[in-house]
């Protein structure tokens, strides 16, 4: 086994029959929902490149995303939306999307283990993992289906309002998407909360 498998099957050997990982995808961008994701592998399974998904190209991030879908014992993806993110903040609508990844899992797990810091709310057992997409196949695996959910998603919102282009960006508060909020204004998918500098500066440049 890998060492990532390896952290994982050392966490069952406590006594757990399922643990799933848990990662999130989308929490700094300006536009969008938060995505985050539940991820039940079978003890022992490797798959080949699993690991954070940041650490991957868009291309291998699409095949390990079937993968994990085709090998896993159970997955679920879920979000928070642009709504929630500003009526409740983006941490804790990050523990929310996990909540509901989690808690949409075909099989209940009996320990959970969270990538960062912060623990959502969950009825088993959980265990934060700082770092965790590059410690655990499980929590790698679910950083992969949650970022390949988010970049799709994106590129649907790039077909819906082409004029920002999200497909660049993917939401992020690069230069091309400050200077294209400058030229067109908010648009429906742009988290507020996330945008009152910018304003702010908007209108102090009037």
């Amino acid at each position: 086994m890998n060492e990532l498998t390896l952290f994982d099957h050392a966490i069952r050997s406590d006594g757990y029959a399922h643990i799933c990982g848990v990662d999130e995808a989308g929490r700094g961008p300006l536009a969008g929902p938060v995505f985050a994701a539940a991820v039940i592998l079978p003890d022992g399974m490797e798959l080949d490149g699993v690991r954070d998904s940041k650490k991957l190209s868009a291309k291998k991030r699409d095949v390990l995303y079937d993968s994990i879908k085709a090998n896993a014992l159970a997955w679920c993806i879920a979000s928070a939306s642009v709504e929630e993110i500003d009526a409740l903040n983006i941490l804790e609508a990050t523990m929310l999307a996990m909540e509901r990844a989690v808690n949409g899992l075909s099989i209940r797990p009996d320990c959970a283990l969270i990538d960062g810091n912060r623990l959502p709310a969950l009825s088993m057992d959980t265990l934060s993992v700082i770092g965790g997409d590059d410690k655990s196949a499980s929590i790698a695996a679910a950083s992969i289906l949650a970022k390949v959910e988010r970049d799709r998603l994106l590129l649907e919102l790039d077909r819906q309002y082409p004029a920002y282009q999200f497909a660049r960006h993917k939401g992020y508060g690069t230069k091309l998407h400050y200077e294209m909020l400058d030229a067109h204004g908010v648009s429906p998918v742009h988290r507020e909360s996330f945008l009152r500098k910018w304003r702010a500066k908007a209108a102090g440049a009037r």
